[in-house]
């Protein structure tokens, strides 16, 4: 399964935040973006903005009132001035670096990776998606579940809500990585996709619960009345 086709995915992934200086040089040259040097990354904004450095290709060094050793110092060959701080925050969206945004604090730069992070255990992890994402034989089988002990092996429950025809599943260890599976239970991803085949699980089952789970989704309930998910193959009902 290609991250690109999961439509249970949302937001970024993997979100950070670099430090880089805005630095001015020579009068007709456009500025340029470099780190800090680690020796120097205990530095406060206060000691970097608007002080005079040296830049390589890879990294800064702010020379006013640091000592910097000659070896380290020679790898620097332009001169400039630290304009200001810039905190960029980049992620992933399908798998695919992407910059977000500059913020010009630390702070503010959290503060923006807190809202646009999903926190596991918080919210968006609760879907209700139209029953047509099934076939009638995945249905089927689907209710016959909720109407037993689920199988412990299958790595989810399914249930019925009470005063409604619609079913919903509680998917266990989530997501459905190799990496969290193998830490988990043992498995990777296609050997769990492999054991629901072999029992019995019709596919387009199969592959609605392993898209939501790889993109950790913790509760999945079918409706007939609820919108379809763009993404999702539909069937007509049987």
């Amino acid at each position: 399964m290609s991250p690109n086709t999961n439509p249970f995915l949302r937001g970024y992934q993997n979100l950070r935040i670099d430090r880089s200086l805005c630095i001015t040089y020579e009068d007709d040259c456009p500025p340029v973006w470099r780190p800090l040097h680690p020796s120097q990354t205990p530095l406060t904004d206060d000691q970097v903005a608007l002080f005079p450095c040296v830049f390589s290709n890879d990294f800064a060094l702010i020379t006013e009132g640091q000592d910097i050793p000659e070896d380290l110092e020679a790898q620097c060959q332009t001169e400039g001035v630290a304009r200001t701080v810039v905190y960029a925050v980049s992620g992933d969206d399908f798998g695919q670096p992407v910059h977000v945004g500059d913020i010009y604090s630390e702070e503010a730069a959290r503060e923006v990776v807190r809202r646009l992070s999903f926190e596991t255990g918080f919210y968006s992890r609760c879907w209700e998606i139209s029953s047509a994402h099934l076939t009638a034989d995945a249905g089927r089988f689907l209710a016959d579940l909720a109407d037993i002990a689920t199988p412990s092996g299958f790595l989810f429950v399914a249930f019925r809500i009470p005063y409604s025809p619609a079913i919903g599943v509680k998917l266990i260890a989530t997501p459905w990585t190799d990496a969290n599976l193998q830490h988990v239970e043992g498995i990777t991803a296609e050997e769990l996709r492999q054991a629901h085949g072999a029992k019995g699980m019709p596919e387009s089952l199969v592959e609605v619960l392993h898209l939501a789970a790889l993109a950790d989704v913790r509760m999945l309930v079918f409706d007939a009345d609820a919108p379809v998910l763009d993404g999702l193959p539909l069937y007509d009902d049987e």
